[in-house]
C-alpha cells in the first residue's frame, strides 16, 4: 500500500473514531511525526479526506476535523434515505437468488451482535451494515449511484448513529434489513426501496432523540 493510502486509512480510523474531534487542528508536521513518514503524503491524505468531508482546509489556516452540526447532520440522512432507497429499489430488480442468499447472510450477522446485552458488539454492527449497504449498491449495478452514497457515508458515521439506538431501535433495524431482503427475494422494487427509507429514518429519528446535545455553534465561535 502506498504511503499515502495508508495515511488515509490511519486518519479516516481515527477520525471516524472519534480520537480526533470536530474543530481539531490537523498539522502536517505533527501528523508526519506520528504516521512515520514525510508530509507530502500527510498532505495528499488531508486533501482526500477533505474531499470525503470529514475534514477541512482553509487558506493560510491549514486543515481541521470537520465540524457537523445537527441540521448538517440530518441532511445527510435526507440524502442517504434517497440514494439508498433508489438502491435498494434497483437491487430487487436486477438480484440473482444467490446475491439475495448473501444478503441475508450479512442481516443475520448484524442481528447476531446487535441483540441486547453485554456481547452486544458495536464495531462489529458497523462493519456488517457497511457491508450490508456496500453489497446492495454494487447488486444496483449503478457506479454513479455508488459514487454519490460514498460522499455522505462517512459523514453519517461521524454522527455515531448505532451508539444512539436503544434495544427497540436496535430491533427496528434488524428486521429492515431483513425485510429489505425478502422484498428484494420476491423482485418487488416499491417494497424494498420503501423499507430502505423507513430504515433510514428511524435511524434518524433515534439520532434526534438519544444523542447527547449538538453544538450550536462550531469550536471556538462566538455568537
Amino acid at each position: 500500500m502506498a504511503q499515502v493510502d495508508t495515511a488515509v486509512v490511519m486518519l479516516r480510523d481515527r477520525l471516524i473514531s472519534g480520537a480526533l474531534a470536530p474543530g481539531d487542528r490537523l498539522g502536517e508536521a505533527e501528523l508526519a511525526e506520528e504516521l512515520g513518514m514525510s508530509r507530502t503524503p500527510v498532505r495528499e491524505a488531508l486533501r482526500i479526506l477533505s474531499g470525503e468531508g470529514l475534514v477541512e482546509i482553509e487558506a493560510n489556516r491549514g486543515a481541521r476535523v470537520s465540524y457537523w452540526s445537527e441540521a448538517e447532520l440530518l441532511n445527510v440522512f435526507e440524502i442517504r434515505l434517497r440514494l439508498e432507497g433508489l438502491a435498494a429499489r434497483r437491487a430487487a430488480e436486477r438480484a440473482t437468488p444467490a446475491q439475495a442468499d448473501r444478503l441475508h447472510e450479512i442481516a443475520t450477522l448484524i442481528a447476531v451482535y446487535a441483540k441486547p446485552g453485554r456481547d452486544r458488539d458495536l464495531e462489529k454492527v458497523a462493519l456488517h451494515n457497511s457491508e450490508f449497504h456496500g453489497e446492495l449498491l454494487q447488486i444496483a449495478g449503478s457506479p454513479a449511484l455508488s459514487s454519490a452514497v460514498a460522499g455522505v457515508v462517512f459523514l453519517s458515521i461521524l454522527s455515531k448513529t448505532h451508539e444512539s439506538f436503544d434495544d427497540e431501535a436496535f430491533r427496528r433495524s434488524v428486521n429492515h434489513h431483513f425485510e429489505i431482503v425478502e422484498a428484494i427475494r420476491a423482485g418487488q422494487g416499491d417494497w424494498a426501496e420503501s423499507t430502505m427509507r423507513s430504515h433510514m429514518l428511524s435511524a434518524r429519528a433515534s439520532l434526534l432523540a438519544n444523542t447527547v446535545d449538538f453544538p450550536s455553534e462550531e469550536p471556538g465561535e462566538q455568537k
